[in-house]
């Protein structure tokens, strides 16, 4: 009896073998001290249970038995791997079109290139302009200075529509400058402004009757002096009138000069003596001529024809329009459209060139 009691006592012993399987969980615990994991502690003290070893893995460890194929991979993990990359690609996504809204750099242009480039614009712009000319209606200096005037705050058309029943009425300076102010008003009604610009046309002509014996100056210091008359309407005087050099800064000139980033200028006299200075003075009729037709038939202020401007590759501005060639020349407007011109009595060269006379006040277009 006392012999084989030990010898049943025996058998448990051999039940705690599985504890010697924890070896190599020991085992793995010295590897995990040598690599830099964060918590290895809590793996070894709690080593001497089942649950201790599949509840308290190091990162190491599932890492290791993900790579091998041994262990599942918690959703957890996936989830954190997969989202950190989708956020740096959005980010990396996003910073194109920031660098797209963004203005273009200014160009970095010697004052050689500028004016070399200037000056070939204008070329370019005189052979698609070859007929180029004052968009207004007149046979003498005087017409040409009235309709000058009129032409604030309205198009050349109306202007042209308008002056044959003044002229009609009041040939001559002497003849404005005594008429009822009333009955002129009637007549200019349709360019807008009808009061201010009535006093202004029989200012003038009182002006000139009195100090100049009714004839039109031809120099810029007198004729600055006419009621109602500035440096843009002398200098189309002086330009088209008397053949004087001059630039004509209009809305139109201001734009285009400022969009091909001739002058950064605003005011119009600045914008003057900028542009002026990149010309020889011979030019300088022309050019505004060139420059202005520019404008008003392909060059507009809000949808500008860029996939149908002659001067694209000479344009740092060139995008800010229509690019599409085809839909580009939808927008374009007087002859390049196919439409009439501003003046009703044209030049005989604008003619030849395929251009249309404009309908009088109040006819079908």
């Amino acid at each position: 009896m006392k012999k084989v009691a030990p010898a049943k006592k025996a058998a448990p012993a051999k039940k705690a073998a599985p504890a010697k399987k924890a070896a190599p969980a020991k085992k793995a615990a010295s590897a995990e001290k040598t690599a830099p994991a964060r918590k290895t502690a809590p793996a070894t003290r709690t080593a001497p249970g089942k649950k201790a070893v599949t509840s308290k893995k190091s990162p190491a460890e599932r890492s290791a038995k993900a790579a091998a194929g041994t262990g599942p991979v918690r959703k957890a993990t996936v989830k954190k791997a997969e989202i950190a990359p989708k956020k740096a690609t959005a980010a990396v996504e996003k910073a194109p079109p920031a660098k797209t809204i963004s203005p273009k750099p200014p160009r970095a242009e010697s004052r050689t290139a500028l004016v070399r480039r200037a000056r070939r614009i204008n070329r370019e712009l005189a052979e698609v302009y070859p007929y180029a000319h004052p968009e207004l209606d007149f046979e003498n200096p005087f017409q040409l200075l009235v309709a000058t005037v009129l032409s604030a705050q309205t198009t050349d058309l109306r202007v042209n529509q308008t002056t044959p029943a003044l002229f009609a009425k009041y040939p001559t300076p002497e003849d404005l400058a005594a008429a009822n102010p009333e009955e002129v008003e009637e007549i200019l009604r349709p360019c807008g402004f009808f009061r201010a610009k009535t006093r202004s046309v029989i200012g003038l002509s009182k002006a000139l009757t009195e100090e100049f014996g009714g004839e039109v100056p031809g120099r810029l210091e007198d004729l600055v002096k006419l009621p109602g008359v500035g440096r843009k309407t002398a200098f189309v005087v002086l330009g088209n009138a008397f053949g004087h050099p001059g630039i004509t800064v209009d809305t139109h000139f201001q734009r285009l000069v400022r969009r091909w980033q001739w002058t950064d200028e605003t005011d119009p006299d600045k914008i003057e003596a900028a542009v002026g200075a990149l010309f020889p003075k011979s030019d300088w009729t022309d050019l505004s001529h060139h420059v202005i037709w520019h404008g008003r038939r392909i060059c507009h202020a809000r949808k500008p024809a860029c996939g149908a401007c002659p001067i694209a590759p000479l344009c740092p501005a060139y995008g800010e329009g229509e690019t599409d060639p085809e839909k580009a020349k939808k927008l374009l407007k007087y002859e390049k459209g196919g439409l009439p011109g501003q003046r009703l009595n044209p030049p005989q060269a604008y003619l030849d060139a395929g251009g249309r006379p404009a309908p009088p006040l109040g006819a079908a277009g």
